[in-house]
């Protein structure tokens, strides 16, 4: 009779990678509008009121954490130690960022909020595990 042996340390890798490929996702879609912010498209509500700046503004914001986006994924995919703070403070930023310029494309703020959130809570419940299964291998 075969025994199967559960390995532990494999619990909640799947969710890590889930967590980058959700941050990259986020990546993709902030890169993508935000270009067309800083072209001024026609795509994003006309008259909007913002806290503090134009379209523009918010255009290069959204840009840059697509950017800053690009490098958690990719740091978290490679097992970094440090990506998975670095992960956590992307997310939790561009979350605040997408309430701010909720005025200018309110679906699209409803949409990256809930990603960011699920991939916070994939690398703050699951990437210390990762770190330990690593560890453990190397010992």
């Amino acid at each position: 009779m075969v025994q199967w042996e559960y390995d532990s340390s494999q619990e909640g890798q799947g969710f890590v990678t889930f967590a980058g490929v959700l941050i990259a996702i986020a990546a993709v879609v902030n890169t993508l509008y935000g270009i067309a912010a800083i072209g001024k498209s026609s795509f994003f509500v006309n008259d909007a009121k913002y806290v503090f700046g134009d379209l523009a503004t918010w255009g290069w914001f959204v840009l840059a954490f697509g950017i800053l986006q690009f490098l958690a994924a990719f740091a978290i995919w490679r097992g970094a130690g440090w990506a998975r703070w670095f992960g956590v403070a992307c997310c939790a930023c561009n979350a605040v960022l997408q309430v701010l310029w909720f005025p200018s494309r309110p679906v699209l703020a409803l949409t990256i909020i809930p990603l960011d959130l699920l991939a916070m809570y994939g690398l703050l419940a699951h990437g210390g595990r990762r770190r330990a299964s690593r560890e453990r291998k190397g010992r």
